[in-house]
């Protein structure tokens, strides 16, 4: 099922703006940084997060010269991808989908780590006399971040299923939740932790990633620019060993971990507990699994020509960034 073109604009960094002038940068020694959230505006998210939150971020960041970090927030990947773009960040913590269609639309990014794996969403349906299954959702209206990852396990849900739906709108989550709540929508694609919650409400998940389509699961991923690792070649290792030193702390403190997801995602400590798993947080930078799904996610892209030209996923590694078999050149 190919991909509309009205909704493919959702995912596309044109070359044009990837070559575009830069902003300044945030001063000498300020590394900043672009997250996706809806909770806690422009603060640090995940295991890097919770290390930062904790003070331990910035001593790690030390030896690359790094002082301080500005932090700013996005609601999706492709308005992060602009900002990348623009020169206004240095580094992004977002889902694959969205950086794998803007490196392959040319925007100047390398592939630090997966900061996060096994990424889970669900396809949640009206109350009353809503659809059942995926095969009810044939002609349609559907919700979903369009460039998401959601995004994309959805298109990929309903291509197995031999489903076409009537239109799949691009919305946020909580225009999702609204148009659910008014029946003008069908259905809708959210993430695992707003499907909790739209479940403790009375709607039903009638398709889930991990349970459905385990192959279709999402992962996280830090990309830094090409221009900002040029002067600061120790980033990669740097930022690989805070990630893997905050996957050990959120481990180890596992309560305070939850607790803290759940401020910065905006949701009830009950939700964030039920939602984060210790196995979603790898403490090397690039799991076999991660990178299976990495890849999965990059094939189905490009047989959806979001992707015009097909690239290695090695290709795209940040030199010296460690992975199973070694190192980046």
């Amino acid at each position: 099922m190919k991909i509309p073109k009205v909704l493919a604009a959702g995912l596309l960094v044109l070359a044009a703006t990837a070559c575009g002038s830069s902003a300044a940068d945030g001063g000498s020694g300020t590394l900043r940084i672009g997250v996706i959230g809806s909770g806690v505006g422009n603060k640090l998210t995940r295991t890097v997060g919770f290390l930062d939150e904790r003070g331990e971020l910035l001593p790690e960041l030390k030896s690359a010269g790094i002082g301080k970090i500005q932090v700013a927030t996005f609601q999706n990947g492709p308005d992060l991808n602009q900002a990348l773009a623009g020169g206004s960040l240095d580094i992004g913590l977002y889902g694959d989908t969205p950086a794998l269609v803007g490196h392959g639309r040319g925007l100047p990014t390398r592939l630090v780590s997966l900061n996060s794996i096994r990424l889970d969403a669900a396809v949640v349906a009206k109350k009353n006399a809503g659809p059942a299954s995926l095969k009810d959702l044939e002609g349609k209206r559907i919700g979903v971040q369009t460039g998401s990852y959601i995004h994309r396990y959805l298109l990929g849900a309903l291509e197995e299923a031999g489903v076409k739906p009537k239109q799949i709108i691009h919305m946020y989550t909580p225009a999702i939740i609204a148009a659910l709540e008014k029946n003008s929508i069908d259905a809708g694609g959210l993430i695992s932790a707003d499907q909790v919650a739209e479940e403790q409400k009375g709607y039903r998940s009638i398709d889930v990633a991990s349970r459905d389509h385990p192959d279709l699961l999402g992962t996280s991923v830090t990309v830094v620019t090409e221009k900002y690792l040029a002067g600061h070649k120790d980033i990669v290792k740097v930022w690989q060993r805070a990630e893997s030193k905050g996957a050990r702390v959120a481990k180890a403190n596992w309560p305070a971990y939850t607790a803290f997801v759940a401020r910065t995602g905006g949701y009830a400590p009950e939700v964030s507990i039920k939602t984060t798993l210790k196995e979603q947080l790898p403490e090397e930078p690039f799991p076999a699994e991660g990178l299976r799904l990495l890849e999965g996610t990059k094939t189905f892209l490009v047989g959806q020509d979001l992707i015009k030209k097909d690239f290695p996923v090695g290709s795209w590694l940040a030199p010296g960034a460690k992975t199973a078999a070694g190192t980046a050149p």
